[in-house]
């Protein structure tokens, strides 16, 4: 039992929770691309990571390995984040550093439901049974090229003091 719920129910509200944040933050960061802010998404987005890296150390381990250290650098890569955004307003360097954290952030939680998949998905699994054959390289190289273009576009297009839009 976790928080009271069983094994299987508290994974389902993992997961829900999870996808939640990896789709809020497709929408978030596609708009930060465009110059936007979306309030409401951003926050969806920051809250369902969070939650996600929390609830990932709810589940029984053994050891602190891998899973773990991508919750940590998520975690404090949100905190910076939201720090970036909310303290200090996105502000000159915090404007770049929100984006990057943000993208960051996002990036950990698809790379893990990538991993996931690969591990989870029946007709995925045979095709990278170890997560080391190229089938998997591949899907988790395209994810970063992705999240790398994001970000650089992220970076240079949204700028909250100037001529940025926010959309409530």
């Amino acid at each position: 039992m976790i928080i009271g719920l069983s094994l299987p129910a508290f994974t389902l509200l993992h997961v829900i929770i999870s996808l939640i944040g990896i789709a809020s933050g497709l929408i978030a960061i596609l708009a930060l691309c465009t110059g936007r802010l979306l309030a409401g998404w951003t926050v969806l987005f920051l809250a369902t990571t969070v939650l996600t890296s929390i609830t990932g150390f709810m589940f029984p381990i053994a050891n602190f390995g891998p899973p773990e250290i991508v919750g940590v650098i998520s975690l404090v890569a949100l905190a910076i984040a939201i720090s970036a955004l909310y303290l200090y307003k996105a502000r000159g360097p915090w404007r770049w550093i929100y984006v990057v954290m943000a993208v960051l952030s996002l990036y950990l939680n698809v790379f893990v439901g990538v991993v996931q998949a690969f591990q989870k998905v029946a007709f995925l699994h045979p095709l990278a049974p170890t997560g080391t054959e190229p089938p998997f390289v591949v899907a988790q190289g395209i994810v970063m090229i992705i999240f790398i273009v994001y970000g650089i576009l992220g970076v240079r297009r949204f700028h909250p003091a100037g001529s940025v839009r926010t959309v409530r």
